[in-house]
């Protein structure tokens, strides 16, 4: 299958042309970047076309489908416009910044018949895996709390690199839709909102270390009918913070630390009710594996689109709870 590569403006783009390459079934056969310079550098070390038109790009029959790294403000149209070609669709968290934008792309997706997957990586892992076989078998309870935290120290400034790691463009409120949360935030939201269900509001702050457009410090609450509070944390100035993930209950709690790495339960439920470790399984196939035998079977990526929804939802319920200093209710967005 031939692959265009649609920008390599996101950090993670050249880690999906990677995947592409490395992929038995695939292959990349052009380059399309807003940036022409950055994108004719990429498509010399590559040996492939540079395509300066996008347009021109989607109009080749031979390219079945595009791998989209673009500014999160582009994917609306880029992706509309990919779909409309007839082109599968593989593309980085968020799907976009709103729920109507979201909303206008899967449209396009559905009428075109293409098929639509998002990276949403730690869906996969062993721990995520290990997590939902404690819940599947009720050892916590009734679901109370959960806790996710990403975060990093891309924004610190070192002798190495006086304004953090990160790219400057990450700082840009326009092409990111904001900071930390969604940039990094995505991955804790997405997995409260798997562990805990789809909450009725969200309240979130955000804190400006470094003085950047958008925020390198925040925390988002979810809010339930039933009591349970979702507490998601994220932040470009913290020098040593292991992923976390903790789901309390009732009857017990389960912690994952990537500090240690692994995945510790407590039960009421357990005739001993000490604290034991969780087996582990292999990690699922990822996202973009899951995309190409979407393609080749016909299938869809149901549940990964539907966390991707809700996960947009959550981010621009977040960003209006910040700017507000209120709770926003997730009916409250326009569809």
């Amino acid at each position: 299958m031939k692959i265009a590569m649609l920008s390599f403006w996101h950090v993670h783009a050249k880690d999906y042309a990677k995947q592409v390459d490395e992929h038995p079934n695939t292959e990349i056969a052009a380059i399309w970047d807003e940036l022409p310079d950055r994108g004719q550098d990429e498509a010399a070390k590559r040996g492939v076309p540079f395509y300066a038109s996008l347009e021109e790009l989607l109009a080749n029959p031979e390219i079945e489908a595009v791998v989209v790294d673009t500014p999160t403000n582009l994917h609306r149209d880029v992706m509309i416009a990919a779909a409309k070609a007839g082109k599968h669709i593989f593309t980085e968290k968020v799907v976009a910044p709103t729920l109507h934008e979201v909303n206008e792309i899967l449209a396009a997706v559905e009428e075109a018949g293409v098929t639509l997957t998002v990276s949403l990586p730690r869906l996969n892992s062993p721990s995520t895996q290990a997590i939902q076989h404690v819940l599947a078998e009720e050892k916590l309870g009734q679901l109370t709390l959960v806790r996710a935290r990403l975060s990093h120290n891309g924004g610190i400034s070192t002798t190495a690199n006086p304004n953090g790691w990160l790219p400057a463009h990450f700082y840009n409120a326009e092409q990111c839709g904001g900071g930390a949360l969604i940039d990094l935030g995505c991955h804790p939201m997405y997995l409260t909102r798997l562990l805990l269900g789809l909450p009725d509001a969200v309240s979130a702050s955000y804190g400006y270390v470094t003085g950047r457009e958008v925020e390198d410090n925040a925390v988002a609450l979810l809010h339930y009918a039933n009591g349970a509070v979702g507490i998601v944390e994220a932040g470009f100035v913290n020098a040593h913070s292991p992923f976390v993930v903790e789901v309390h209950g009732t009857e017990g709690s389960v912690l994952y630390s990537e500090h240690d790495g692994r995945v510790l339960l407590k039960s009421n439920r357990d005739a001993n009710a000490a604290w034991t470790e969780v087996p582990m399984p292999a990690a699922k196939p990822s996202a973009f594996d899951q995309w190409v035998a979407h393609i080749q079977q016909g299938t869809k990526a149901e549940e990964n689109l539907r966390l991707a929804v809700d996960l947009t939802k959550l981010m621009e319920a977040s960003n209006r709870s910040a700017a507000s200093k209120g709770q926003v209710r997730l009916d409250s967005l326009q569809p």
